[in-house]
């Protein structure tokens, strides 16, 4: 499992909160401009930085997929699922 930070949507606002995800669902990895455009726009807890880029990252979920939105670009959300240590393999 892999500790990542997820923007989450409430509401007309927008928090963070970590989340654990299996590399091995992932099937996806793409650039979120609507997240980027929202931070611009002030909309994002503050504290992050404007040059911040965001993931959409889709995990497989059976017959439909589950989408995150995760802080940070594609190529360093990809190292970090590439670089887990697989703990779960009991």
């Amino acid at each position: 499992m892999i500790r990542l930070i997820e923007v989450v949507k409430q509401f007309d606002r927008f928090d963070l909160r970590e989340v654990f995800v299996n590399p091995r669902h992932v099937v996806s990895l793409r650039e979120d401009g609507h997240i980027k455009q929202a931070l611009n726009e002030g909309k994002l807890p503050e504290g992050l930085d404007e040059r911040q880029s965001f993931t959409k990252l889709t995990l497989d979920k059976g017959t439909v997929g589950l989408e995150l939105t995760i802080v940070g670009a594609p190529a360093l959300v990809e190292s970090k699922l590439k670089n887990s240590q697989q703990v779960l393999n009991g």
